[in-house]
């Protein structure tokens, strides 16, 4: 019913615009008239858009500050030790700092009928939910919407970009797959004066020059709040293993250094064993973490993974097969296996990390700037830890 409601207001300011022209003799003015009716027209269904709620119930748009302050930078980061949270600041605050390059004005013309082409990282039934999220504010707008995926390759990814740009979308929506090549791929884009909106995973800081704004979750502050509650239940000390990210992308370092810098400082008792990229196939995380219980025995007391669901599987049948009950697991979430594991005990805690909110804050950005909002350079998402007291809170799941 909403959506039909949607498509009505936009065919009746469509005929109203026409009258308009018609009355007009199709003149400059009139045109100007027309984009004023659409932005007015886009603008009134904000409350629409924020009405929209996910498959798990919760509201779609959520949006947060930083949720922490954002530290001054270091003169050269990278000079810091690994170990030490400020070593990140380029990746972990891309952004804040930018120097913003040829970023084209907002039209400030409204949101309705504009062409979005979204170019994500690679299939996943996580991805599916953020293609599905992104569509439901994008059917609101009653945008030319389409998503592509180039299943984690990223000489594909480039080559997706090159065909959107031949495109000329009215914007671009990019999930950078690697974070060092993400301001070769924003650079290209923004020469070729497409307007850019980069969202979920972090690129490194030049990135954000090119690009209107980046929106998604603040993985590094996710992790080292999940990692509070980890070291706390480890009793801030013991041997732990991380099961890490694929490799390039910002998760990587966001679900290894973000929590293995934060307990450096908060619990320098927790021994790092090893840290390794299984990928994601539940039998290969089951294989590490058998391999870890033969090798460190009872040293080894939390593990920590980058992934919830295929990973979390592997990780809850080697430590069944093995009888480890004492060994506490944290994981970025949430898929149904994730809080399935939550709810059985097999996973401690998790973060919520919205699917679909993820790619309807995209397109609800990209909204935004048509309609000529002020945007700030960097929009996240909130940050929640998810555990057996409130894991019934987000069922059912989006993914």
């Amino acid at each position: 019913m909403k959506k039909s409601f949607s498509l009505l207001v936009v065919l009746v300011l469509a005929l109203t615009f026409a009258g308009a022209v018609f009355a007009n003799g199709g003149s400059e003015s009139s045109t100007d008239a027309a984009g004023s009716g659409n932005l007015e027209a886009s603008l009134a269904l904000a409350g629409q858009v924020d009405a929209l709620t996910a498959a798990d119930g919760q509201p779609l748009i959520k949006v947060s500050g930083t949720g922490r302050e954002v530290p001054a930078r270091p003169a050269d980061p990278e000079a810091l030790p690994e170990d030490n949270p400020l070593h990140w600041w380029d990746m972990e605050f891309a952004g804040w700092n930018s120097t913003k390059k040829n970023i084209p004005d907002s039209p400030k013309d409204g949101a309705i009928g504009k062409k979005v082409i979204m170019i994500v990282h690679g299939d996943h039934p996580w991805t599916t939910a953020c293609i599905n999220g992104a569509t439901k504010v994008a059917d609101v707008y009653n945008m030319d919407f389409k998503a592509l995926s180039p299943n984690w390759d990223l000489a594909v990814q480039n080559q997706m970009i090159d065909q959107a740009i031949n495109e000329r979308p009215d914007l671009l929506l990019l999930i950078p797959l690697d974070a060092k090549t993400a301001p070769q791929q924003a650079r290209k884009i923004n020469q070729a004066g497409v307007p850019l909106i980069m969202f979920n995973t972090l690129p490194e800081a030049e990135a954000m020059d090119y690009c209107i704004a980046w929106t998604g979750p603040d993985d590094f502050g996710q992790f080292r709040k999940l990692s509070h509650l980890w070291a706390d239940k480890l009793g801030k000390e013991g041997g732990v293993a991380y099961i890490q990210h694929a490799p390039g992308g910002s998760p990587y370092f966001a679900r290894y250094w973000g929590p293995r810098s934060e307990l450096a400082e908060y619990a320098p008792g927790i021994k790092v064993l090893d840290a390794q990229a299984p990928g994601f196939e539940a039998d290969k995380t089951q294989q590490l973490v058998s391999d870890w219980l033969t090798r460190f025995g009872d040293e080894i007391v939390g593990i920590c993974a980058a992934d919830d669901s295929a990973q979390g599987l592997g990780i809850s049948e080697a430590l069944k097969k093995a009888g480890r009950e004492d060994i506490v697991v944290i994981a970025a979430g949430n898929s149904k296996q994730g809080m399935d594991l939550v709810k059985s005990g097999d996973i401690y805690a998790i973060t919520y990390q919205t699917a679909e909110g993820d790619g309807a804050l995209a397109v609800k950005t990209a909204a935004d700037w048509f309609n000529g909002e002020e945007l700030p350079p960097v929009r996240y998402l909130p940050q929640h830890m998810i555990t057996i007291d409130d894991v019934e809170d987000f069922y059912p799941p989006q993914w």
